[in-house]
């Protein structure tokens, strides 16, 4: 055998076993793809405007020439909430799909169980919604980053406001996984350390989409609270309050909720929207239309012909931040996209400037804090709100150190 049939032999027996789809990534037209896993037929609410948001983000990278010349494609995939389904689909996209990084799942379970997969098998994970902050803390590692904002931060917010109140004797309902006890668990810290003397006088954990809100009502009425923090959300948000509504709960308390002014769970409300709770949500309605948050607006209805929800800013976001990474980062190889994340900026957004930290992957995006009312049309609405950055909110530097296993 020649010395040129040998090499020929060589080369082609070593390009079988390269996947199709790697090859497709590396051609310099290709689409650079990103696989996005997320509960779109569970979380619909959610996950639909969070698709949409990054379906606007693509189109106007595209426009501008897409990433690194290439243009930026999403694989989208449903795991129907199902963790060990999101591994599956996970392992797929990466190995058969030619996908460059994941991105994406709203429940925090899901979330974990993809953090953990991403730091075996060592691929990028921009976690787009999960809340809880183990997955950039306690089980934090180097492949995954986080885009939402910290539960701590957010918890944080709304127990400032509660400290400046009389309330003494607090309740609390949240659904009962990683998200809702992180969630219970920061407010009662932040608000212990704020206030002392506060107590929590009872503490109810529904199962998550499975609440019987009526007597999740009468349990915390029978605590007789000062006020009550509750992180319902979806479907067990407005079951619990249409019951606490009925049942008088809430009359003469004050109430915080996580999550409650995103539009995704308050708009169903309509006209039953509770008003006087102080919230974080998303006022999209407020927005100037000569601010770079009314641009968005204005460009998503553009597009879809519907008002966009806080999942169309975290999509938009999610987008706009793989952009960003892989640009920096020059290539599509893994350990550059990773040391891209670390420290990325990204100047221009909707909602300002964004930072990944190198400290723990999780981004600055800020949140919104407000209080419910009812429009003129009867529409639940945040007024009296402002952004609050999340910076003086977040834990020390070396605390987060210590909760952060070494990377």
């Amino acid at each position: 055998m020649t010395l040129l049939r040998r090499t020929v032999l060589a080369t082609a027996a070593a390009l079988a076993l390269i996947p199709a789809a790697a090859l497709a990534q590396d051609s310099t037209d290709a689409p650079i793809k990103i696989g996005d896993i997320n509960h779109y037929k569970r979380l619909a609410a959610f996950a639909e405007p969070y698709r949409k948001g990054i379906e606007l983000a693509v189109s106007e990278i595209n426009a501008r020439g897409g990433v690194l010349g290439r243009p930026l494609e999403f694989v989208f995939r449903d795991d129907q909430g199902d963790p060990a389904e999101a591994v599956r689909i996970a392992e797929e996209l990466m190995t058969r799909d030619g996908t460059v990084m994941l991105t994406g799942t709203i429940l925090s379970n899901v979330g974990l169980a993809l953090s953990s997969y991403a730091a075996e098998k060592q691929h990028v994970y921009l976690a787009s919604e999960p809340l809880a902050d183990t997955l950039v803390w306690s089980s934090g590692n180097p492949y995954t980053f986080r885009l939402r904002t910290s539960t701590w931060v957010q918890a944080a917010m709304l127990a400032e406001q509660a400290a400046t109140t009389d309330a003494i004797r607090y309740a609390t309902i949240a659904p009962n996984y990683a998200y809702g006890t992180e969630a219970v668990e920061a407010f009662k810290a932040n608000l212990k350390r704020l206030k002392p003397e506060v107590e929590f006088v009872a503490e109810q954990w529904p199962a998550l989409f499975k609440i019987d809100a009526g007597a999740e009502v009468q349990a915390l009425e029978r605590a007789k609270p000062d006020a009550i923090y509750n992180v319902t959300f979806g479907t067990d948000l407005a079951k619990f309050v249409r019951q606490g509504t009925d049942r008088g709960l809430f009359d003469g308390r004050d109430v915080y909720g996580l999550l409650t002014g995103e539009p995704e769970y308050f708009e169903p409300l309509g006209e039953e929207a509770p008003e006087g709770w102080f919230v974080t949500g998303y006022p999209w309605y407020d927005f100037a239309a000569d601010t770079p948050g009314g641009a968005f607006v204005a460009a998503y209805e553009e597009m879809f012909g519907e008002t966009p929800k806080n999942g169309s800013n975290v999509g938009y976001l999610t987008a706009l931040s793989v952009a960003a990474a892989i640009e920096r980062a020059g290539s599509t190889e893994t350990e550059a996209i990773r040391e891209a994340f670390e420290g990325l900026d990204i100047p221009d957004t909707p909602i300002g400037p964004l930072h990944y930290r190198a400290l723990d992957n999780q981004s600055t995006l800020g949140a919104f804090t407000g209080t419910t009312a009812l429009n003129d049309a009867g529409e639940g609405v945040m007024v009296d709100w402002s952004y609050k950055d999340p910076t003086s909110y977040m834990p020390s530097d070396e605390d987060i150190r210590k909760m952060r296993p070494a990377d």
